[in-house]
Order: structure tokens, then C-alpha cells, then sequence
């Protein structure tokens, strides 16, 4: 009742969009999403808190942790 909500996988379309993770140079904060190739627009998805987090996110939206680009 209280707990995390398990929702089905996001419909998501890949095609013109790239995986990136900000994080806070000063409170190390990691922000996972991606970018609009077209735009260079970013899409704020997850907060990563742990490793978890991050291979949660991969999974979710299909990436690989190669394609993953990282930005402070």
C-alpha cells in the first residue's frame, strides 16, 4: 500500500536519443535521462542512488553502459 509502485516498462522510442548521467561536481548528485539528438534537449528519468539504480535504469530503457555518457 505504502511501497514503491511496480509499473510496466515505459514505452519508449530510442531512435534519436542518447543515455546520459549528470552528476553534481559539488554534492555528487547522479541524475540519469537522456538527450534529444535533434534538440540536445535532456530528459530527466531517475535519480541513481547506487549501482542498482543505474543497471535498473540500462534495463528499463534498453541502453548498455558503453553508450552511457557521463557529464558534470
Amino acid at each position: 500500500m505504502f511501497g514503491r509502485k511496480k509499473n510496466a516498462a515505459p514505452v519508449f522510442d530510442r531512435t534519436g536519443k542518447e543515455p546520459v548521467l549528470r552528476a553534481s561536481i559539488c554534492t555528487g548528485e547522479k541524475v540519469a535521462g537522456y538527450r534529444d539528438t535533434a534538440t540536445g534537449k535532456f530528459v530527466e528519468v531517475m535519480l541513481i542512488r547506487n549501482d542498482g539504480d543505474l543497471r535498473q535504469f540500462l534495463t528499463e530503457y534498453g541502453f548498455s553502459e558503453e553508450e552511457l555518457r557521463r557529464e558534470w
